[in-house]
């Protein structure tokens, strides 16, 4: 299992927060995701759809709360997107999708993603791998340290999962 320490957060100054995150990078990704989540007991277990890259199955457990929190997950590449989608859904049940474009940038160790999610706004998650054994302390001052270099408030922090978050109702 891989482990890291995670912030996710509403953003409350998108373009300079954007624009230093970028600089904070030596490099940078955009993908466009999509994530299915199934019904899972122990944890959360989603399929994620990228364009052009094929689809992983992403299993992980977390607290439910605000602020730098350790996120223990497993990824397995999925050869067969859509027929996953199909098994999984039917064999567990299929709740939100969530769609989002992730500009993915690269600080250290970290990884800065500044999502744009179809329905619910614009958000900035943090996510510092940890190494084997390594304490939770460090990956949090770590992070915190990153939310603070990015303008991340304490009043922006999100507890859950995209797909936790209450969606607009659709005409």
């Amino acid at each position: 299992m891989g482990r890291n320490v995670e912030v996710k957060a509403r953003a409350s100054d998108w373009e300079a927060q954007l624009r230093r995150g970028l600089e904070l990078a030596s490099s940078s990704e955009l993908l466009f995701q999509t994530d299915t989540f199934f019904g899972c007991a122990n944890g959360r277990l989603k399929l994620r759809r990228e364009r052009g890259r094929g689809a992983t199955l992403i299993f992980y457990r977390r607290p439910v709360s605000g602020g730098p929190k350790i996120s223990d997950y497993v990824l397995l590449p999925v050869a067969d997107g859509a027929s996953a989608l199909r098994f999984f859904s039917r064999k567990l049940g299929a709740g939100k999708t969530v769609a989002k474009k992730r500009l993915v940038c690269f600080v250290g160790r970290a990884r800065v993603h500044f999502d744009e999610v179809n329905g619910l706004g614009r958000f900035i998650e943090l996510e510092v791998v940890l190494r084997p054994r390594e304490s939770a302390a460090s990956g949090r001052r770590e992070a915190r340290a990153l939310m603070k270099e990015l303008g991340v408030r304490r009043e922006d922090l999100l507890a859950g999962a995209y797909a936790d978050m209450p969606w607009p109702v659709r005409a």
